[in-house]
């Protein structure tokens, strides 16, 4: 695997290194001592698969409030989306900065995000498919979310939206007393 720090300190986009022959290929998605090596030292408790129908449709910008906060590993394994993460952490020079990339079947990449963000994707095709890996246990009524159209953000998602869930559309702008987790 090749390790990519963004410019958001502590998260990593991650390209798989697969081993092709004859048959196809195989690629490790994981490795303990490899994460290691940027720090990871917690436990994935949950792993979650999710399906998205059509091209256009925003989910996010998702995050749970300490003490839950959850470091997560997120990997696109049918079709391509726009993934998007945004620096939340209290006191960081990058507060309120995001980073967007595109996961994708064919690419293989990854995104490492670490606690103290928010995230949400973008579907680029139709039926696409992400497996994301979870440091800490889904925790309802703790979790919490920003719009994903926030002026102080101003996100360039690459398509219209075409379908986003009730919850997400209505998260409340960012007020002047957003001060991170």
């Amino acid at each position: 695997m090749i390790f990519t720090e963004t410019v958001l300190r502590g998260s990593f986009v991650i390209e798989l290194e697969p081993f092709v022959d004859e048959r196809g290929w195989f690629a490790r998605t994981y490795c303990k001592t490899e994460f290691s090596k940027i720090g990871h030292q917690k436990d994935w408790v949950q792993l979650n698969h999710s399906f998205t129908k059509q091209t256009g449709t925003l989910r996010g910008m998702h995050y749970q409030l300490p003490p839950f906060s959850e470091i997560k590993l997120v990997r696109c394994i049918a079709g391509a989306v726009y993934d998007v993460i945004i620096d939340i952490r209290k006191g960081s020079t990058t507060f309120l900065q995001y980073v967007g990339v595109e996961l994708s079947a064919a690419n293989k990449k990854m995104i490492y995000i670490p606690e103290g963000f928010a995230h949400g994707f973008q579907a680029l095709t139709d039926d696409c498919e992400l497996i994301y890996h979870h440091s800490q246990f889904y925790t309802a009524g703790i979790e919490a979310g920003i719009r994903y159209d926030e002026p102080k953000i101003n996100i360039k998602w690459p398509l219209q939206v075409t379908s986003i869930s009730q919850r997400d559309n209505i998260h409340s702008l960012i007020d002047s007393n957003f001060k991170g987790i």
